[in-house]
């Protein structure tokens, strides 16, 4: 094997492209459409939904509150679909042994600072931390911790669907640089 290709390593960080987020922003899109559609019909006295009687709903205050709401729907919407089609927060983690250097790369939204890189030296790494937090909004989440700074996140919030998994990338982590394994 090439001794260059053995000292370096590098791991792909998924950003915002991801079916839950197709799902969150395409319900949240239909969701708020649908209120915008009834608010003005309220407005109109027309009935624009077959199945809902533009007379049961006055315009002010249940049709405009409709209407407003549909509105904010929509811009949160575009908010989360710019996201996804910028994929903001992917990037890649890259560990050069040879250099001595971590580097973080990942996307934000475009502009003047889009593309996010910091560089570390390896010699500064104390440990691979993990963070676990079970329950219905579980959080698992791999850091590095590094001497006088704060800690690296290495991964998303739902990077990791089984703790077996999450392990098994610290375990790797940790025999490639040499620290510790910390768990929280």
């Amino acid at each position: 094997m090439n001794p260059q290709v053995e000292n370096i390593r590098i791991d792909f960080v998924t950003g915002s492209r991801r079916i839950g987020n197709f799902c969150w922003a395409s319900i949240l899109l239909l969701g708020a459409l649908g209120f915008s559609v009834v608010g003005f019909s309220s407005y109109l006295h027309k009935n624009l939904i077959p199945f809902l009687s533009a007379e049961q709903i006055l315009f002010i205050p249940q049709g405009l509150v409709m209407f407003f709401y549909g509105t904010a729907g929509v811009f949160i919407s575009l908010y989360l679909w710019s996201t996804i089609w910028w994929n903001v927060g992917s990037g890649y983690n890259r560990f050069d042994k040879q250099a001595g250097t971590f580097s973080l790369f990942r996307w934000g939204f475009p502009g003047k600072n889009r593309r996010i890189f910091i560089e570390f030296y390896i010699r500064d790494i104390q440990a691979i931390r993990m963070e676990i937090q079970e329950g219905f909004l579980s959080r698992r989440v791999l850091y590095i911790r590094m001497k006088g700074q704060q800690d690296v996140p290495l991964s998303r919030l739902e990077e990791y669907s089984t703790l077996e998994e999450m392990e098994t990338e610290a375990a790797e982590s940790a025999r490639s640089l040499k620290p510790s394994i910390e768990g929280i």
